[in-house]
């Protein structure tokens, strides 16, 4: 027995030795000093049988006797509370901290009920993009306000991209998934359908005959669009978040863009080739950089790629704000004035886009993850898929403005 797994002590009883080599040696927690094991080793380190003597751990059913009440009284002092006096109940949680009864064992009871008590949250991203990136910060405090409300836990099951192993989706202990922004042919979406438990989808992918909650985007990017054409920007380029379940931080063609599996990604782009295309633009001809991470150095080296192959750009549209934070900063490095050398555009509206005064379209991303958990949770009292569209708003800034003209002298570099 290793102290690296067990904290104990290890006396050594050597006032009585009933033969020569052989000693006695009693085992106990550091944290109650009960005895766990006592036994006698010979010279060879042997266990030499006595037999070991440990605490029974209390059950439902002792603490109950102990008590004098029923199972059922105890059960509801943990579950149903309100079934119980205040001063019942202090008395049995009391007694069971006294006995080291450690509560109803929740496999059990989701066993007998069928209930988990919990929402799985399905992102296709690393654990840590949940708490870092604002969107889905907001998302998650959204949904878990609305698992609060209903007395649920949330059950996080992230898939990082490119991991082909749904296990995790497959043994998560849950009674539905709200599947954040996934692409349409990821694995991890297709072991969730698979599973009998009802669906919500944020934002993407549009499934038929599941529920979904997201923002119109083409109608959100069409207004954004047609207000840089109204400023009179021809000369764009576009910086927009991964298109693809494959890594790829480079220029995209038209058809790349038309095959995105990320819906949101391909709605927005195609909604841009739609009005600027109005607007007498050829849009093959308009620069599209992909970026696979989705951080503001992101940002910042996909405007850097693009800058330097395109600098007569006068407008850069990017399709988050967070790619859009780094475009700013990229500006600020090349000596570019923002926007009299160059309008820069974002999507989401999150706090940092507001403090830097970025034209962006906002979308309510708390109300998104909020709306997306009471849907689910309510999901058993209707009959039929839903579709909730969010509304969207367009926010002019202090970074777009009409295109530098010729007579203007450019400093940038």
């Amino acid at each position: 027995m290793s102290d690296s797994l067990y904290p104990i002590r290890m006396t050594t009883l050597l006032d009585r030795v009933p033969e020569p080599g052989l000693v006695t040696v009693r085992i106990e927690t550091l944290t109650t000093g009960v005895s766990l094991l006592e036994n006698d080793l010979n010279r060879y380190g042997l266990l030499m049988g006595r037999p070991i003597r440990t605490r029974r751990q209390a059950t439902l059913a002792s603490l109950a006797a102990e008590l004098g009440v029923s199972r059922t009284t105890v059960s509801n002092a943990y579950n149903r509370p309100d079934q119980l006096s205040p001063e019942l109940r202090r008395r049995v949680l009391e007694t069971a901290r006294r006995l080291g009864y450690p509560g109803p064992d929740p496999v059990a009871r989701s066993l007998r009920t069928r209930k988990a008590g919990a929402v799985g949250l399905l992102l296709t991203e690393n654990l840590s993009y949940a708490f870092r990136d604002p969107a889905a910060v907001g998302v998650l405090e959204g949904l878990a306000l609305a698992c609060e409300d209903a007395g649920v836990g949330l059950h996080l099951v992230p898939a990082s991209p490119g991991r082909e192993d749904v296990a995790a989706v497959h043994r998560a202990g849950v009674d539905g998934f709200v599947v954040y922004s996934v692409p349409d042919d990821d694995p991890h979406l297709a072991a969730v359908l698979e599973r009998p438990v009802p669906t919500v989808i944020i934002d993407q992918p549009r499934v038929e005959g599941v529920d979904r909650v997201g923002p119109d985007d083409a109608a959100a990017v069409t207004k954004l669009a047609s207000h840089l054409v109204s400023l009179g920007h021809r000369q764009v380029g576009v910086l927009c978040m991964r298109l693809g379940r494959e890594r790829n931080d480079d220029f995209v063609n038209p058809q790349r863009q038309s095959s995105a599996h990320f819906h949101v990604q391909r709605t927005r782009l195609e909604a841009l080739a739609a009005e600027f295309s109005e607007a007498g633009v050829d849009w093959a001809s308009v620069p599209v950089v992909e970026r696979f991470d989705h951080t503001v150095d992101d940002g910042a080296s996909g405007a850097r790629q693009l800058l330097d192959a395109y600098p007569q750009v006068t407008a850069l549209i990017c399709t988050s704000d967070i790619l859009a934070l780094g475009a700013l900063a990229e500006a600020e490095r090349r000596g570019l004035r923002v926007p009299l050398d160059l309008t820069v555009t974002g999507f989401d509206g999150i706090s940092e886009a507001e403090r830097s005064g970025l034209t962006t379209v906002h979308q309510p991303v708390l109300e998104k993850g909020k709306v997306a958990g009471r849907l689910l949770l309510g999901s058993a009292e209707r009959v039929g898929p839903k579709v909730i569209t969010l509304p969207t708003e367009l926010r002019i800034g202090r970074t777009s403005a009409p295109p530098r003209t010729v007579e203007e002298p450019w400093f940038g570099g």
